[in-house]
């Protein structure tokens, strides 16, 4: 225990008990001695230390009337929408952003604040939200979701390393190409590109069918395009479909500076960051099946225009911030505290004014659980016939990227 941490009760009466044969057979004055000390250990009172030690027992007594709750319904009701408009996030990275995501969907209705209210989710701890979300699960339905690399040329002349994970400047990808092939892999179907910003979590998503070079570059035109800060560096794989003169060429000629890494074969980690997301990005919307329609393409692009701002202004993300060895064979990783890809960016300093200003009124205008019932229909919808899916995509139109 750190030297400046109090004492927690069991560790008092741990400590207690192994103070009690000496306190118990000494004489008056060693006993003044003991008291003193045990006071500046414990930070008890004298006489709390008197009664514990000339008691019959140091174990802790059970509570004879229990506790009445401090948050009321009205509380945990709010807290539950906030959950189910976060995509059931886990609550260390629900907590930290209570009260402001409650303003933010109380501007377009839906839910209701007071002051009460407000003044209890500034002050909620986080294991209070755990335990009220272990019993919003019991009852909670949740939506579900969709469910060796040769050398080249190319590759010989980029080195192999990872993206730090200590990294703080912004713009430095990892990025990947996730196929949606299905059982086969011949012909043109739809593959996600994805790029994840190591420093802030700020990802990006657009799909293309097919992966020749003309596909991957509209792609990619579309991604520096809408990225509200420059790319500095890009660190891919070793797949074929990144490391070509064609692919390589447009972001040499569209960024100046442009740092290239990649991965090592067969060493997923190094590029954690996108291999975690195509998971939870990809992969649980759109599962395994095989999209190979222009109109399926279509849906897929409204899906993640919508996507970027979900998850981007309003999923909090939790970041790497120490690693200590503790033993022999194990490391303790500890986490800052969550926020947005939002509000990462925003506290770098990197963006201008004008994308400050794009950003922030992005969201202001968007109401995120509306922005998730979309994405919902959209999933639905992408196995529906070609007309059926633009008609939908026609009716919800853009959103602003």
């Amino acid at each position: 225990m750190p030297a400046d941490e109090k004492m927690s009760v069991d560790e008092q009466r741990k400590y207690l008990k192994l103070m009690a044969k000496r306190y118990l057979g000494a004489d008056r004055e060693e006993c003044g001695r003991l008291l003193t000390e045990m006071e500046a250990v414990t930070g008890m009172h004298r006489k709390s230390l008197i009664r514990l030690l000339n008691g019959d027992s140091l174990e802790r007594q059970p509570r004879r009337v229990q506790r009445g709750g401090v948050y009321g319904p009205d509380v945990a009701d709010v807290i539950r929408v906030l959950w189910e408009g976060e995509d059931y996030i886990c609550a260390e990275r629900l907590t930290p952003g209570l009260l402001p995501m409650a303003r933010h969907l109380a501007r377009f209705g839906e839910l209701r604040l007071n002051g009460q209210i407000e003044r209890q989710l500034g002050q909620v701890s986080e294991a209070t939200v755990q335990r009220l979300l272990r019993r919003f699960r019991q009852d909670t339905t949740r939506l579900p979701r969709r469910g060796p690399v040769p050398a080249n040329r190319l590759a010989r002349e980029i080195p192999m390393e990872r993206i730090p994970w200590e990294t703080s400047e912004p713009g430095h990808f990892e990025t990947d190409l996730v196929h949606h092939c299905g059982a086969v892999s011949a012909g043109d179907y739809l593959h996600t590109l994805q790029m994840v910003d190591v420093a802030t979590g700020w990802s990006e998503r657009v799909g293309i069918l097919g992966r020749t070079h003309r596909a991957m570059e509209a792609g990619s035109e579309k991604i520096v395009r809408r990225l509200p800060f420059p790319i500095g560096g890009l660190h891919p794989d070793n797949g074929s479909e990144f490391l070509n003169d064609y692919v390589l060429g447009f972001f040499k000629d569209r960024i100046k500076g442009l740092v290239l890494s990649r991965s090592r074969p067969y060493h997923k980690n190094d590029n954690r960051n996108v291999e975690q997301k195509n998971y939870s990005l990809v992969r649980a919307y759109l599962g395994y099946e095989r999209p190979d329609t222009p109109a399926q393409s279509m849906a897929v692009n409204a899906l993640y225009d919508r996507m970027w701002l979900y998850y981007n202004l309003f999923q909090p993300v939790m970041h790497l911030v120490g690693k200590e060895v503790v033993g022999e064979n194990r490391i303790k990783r500890t986490r800052d505290e969550a926020k947005t890809p939002y509000e990462r960016v925003l506290a770098t300093g990197v963006l201008s004014e004008e994308q400050q200003s794009r950003l922030t009124s992005l969201y202001a205008q968007t109401n995120p659980r509306q922005l998730k019932n979309e994405i919902h229909r959209l999933i639905e919808s992408l196995w529906d016939e070609p007309k059926a899916i633009l008609d939908l995509v026609k009716r919800l139109g853009p959103v602003a990227c």
